[in-house]
């Protein structure tokens, strides 16, 4: 094994996945600022500044539950570690390919679901469909949940619970303040000060996470950690990538967020990051990643339903479902694609 290139390959990876922390970073941001600048109560700038604070936050405070998820969806350790290595760096490759592209085009697409797609298709062209821990023989015959299956579960019910719970929470709010008078509002504008930084401090867990698990698996491949764990250095970069991106904002999205499903006040965007903050902060304790894109987008939907369901523009909706399906196979392909194309490349 040529110990030179296996390091090579490592740190490249690390180096990748880092990259994606940062397009993760931009990517979502507009999924917490959207509602906010929408709703008129904090400058982009503002929003921007608050949610870097806490991104920065939740990686470090947030635990390892996702990171272990995210390591464990193949099974590629017993591999050569230079084919190892390549099939993790392909998978990343094919991630932020499909993060750019639906950045690009404004599309309310997820990144963590781009993430599982781009590995679990190179793992399956690099080393066939058993090396992928699809976790559906432990979910049937013990009920217990991990690998793809828990990915997959956990990234179709988050936006469900999200739906529901922002339903049942614009209601409830509109209930308390029904008698109130115009200037409640200025109370909700205030409130998302720590709804905000509640959800980002929220998706700086959940997310940053899954790039921790990327790092900490390539670093156990190429021999620099005996076992697999998530060092304090892996966390540190991470928090910092994101807070990055984040500071950069993916605004193209913020638009179909803010503006495009709901016309969103202040009493909106309050209820939406209460909602998505609960349900990305619960999953992440349990070490289910989910998408804060369909989360945020979904519970915009459910508030607009409770508020004024012929308001609501179900096309945004149609789209977020669409991505849903297409986003795990899509960058699965490209990430499966790209280690055949550097398979015969490097003759592995």
């Amino acid at each position: 094994m040529d110990s030179g290139l296996v390091f090579t390959l490592m740190w490249v990876t690390i180096i990748i996945v880092l990259f994606f922390d940062f397009t993760n970073g931009f990517h979502d941001a507009s999924n917490i600022t959207g509602t906010i600048i929408a709703s008129r109560s904090m400058t982009p700038i503002q929003a921007a500044m608050l949610t870097g604070v806490f991104h920065f936050i939740g990686p470090l405070l947030g635990g390892t539950a996702v990171a272990n998820t995210i390591g464990g969806i193949g099974d590629i350790k017993g591999l050569h570690a230079q084919i190892a290595l390549t099939i993790v760096l392909c998978g990343i490759f094919g991630s932020i390919f499909w993060n750019i592209i639906t950045w690009w085009f404004g599309m309310p697409s997820s990144s963590s679901h781009a993430l599982v797609g781009g590995i679990a298709g190179a793992i399956l062209f690099g080393a066939g469909v058993d090396h992928v821990n699809w976790g559906m023989e432990a979910f049937i015959t013990k009920g217990k949940l991990t690998g793809v299956t828990k990915v997959i579960l956990s990234l179709f019910i988050s936006p469900i619970a999200g739906f529901i719970i922002g339903w049942l929470l614009q209601k409830f709010v509109a209930f308390l303040v029904s008698a109130s008078k115009p200037r409640v509002n200025k109370v909700f504008i205030w409130a998302q000060y720590i709804s905000a930084a509640g959800m980002s401090f929220a998706h700086g867990t959940n997310d940053a996470q899954k790039s921790m698990g990327i790092i900490a698996l390539a670093l156990f491949l190429g021999g620099s950690i005996d076992k697999f764990y998530v060092p304090f250095w892996v966390i540190m970069s991470c928090a910092i990538l994101m807070t990055i991106g984040n500071m950069f904002g993916g605004w193209r999205i913020a638009r179909t967020v803010g503006f495009g499903i709901f016309k969103v006040r202040a009493i909106h965007s309050f209820n939406a990051q209460m909602t998505s903050a609960a349900v990305i902060y619960g999953a992440a304790l349990v070490g289910a990643p989910v998408s804060t894109t369909h989360v945020a987008n979904s519970s915009v939907l459910g508030i607009g339903t409770a508020t004024a369901p012929k308001s609501v523009k179900w096309r945004k909706g149609k789209e977020m479902i669409l991505t849903w399906f297409i986003t795990i196979p899509g960058a699965g392909l490209v990430g499966g694609l790209t280690y055949m194309v550097v398979k015969t490349v490097m003759g592995l």
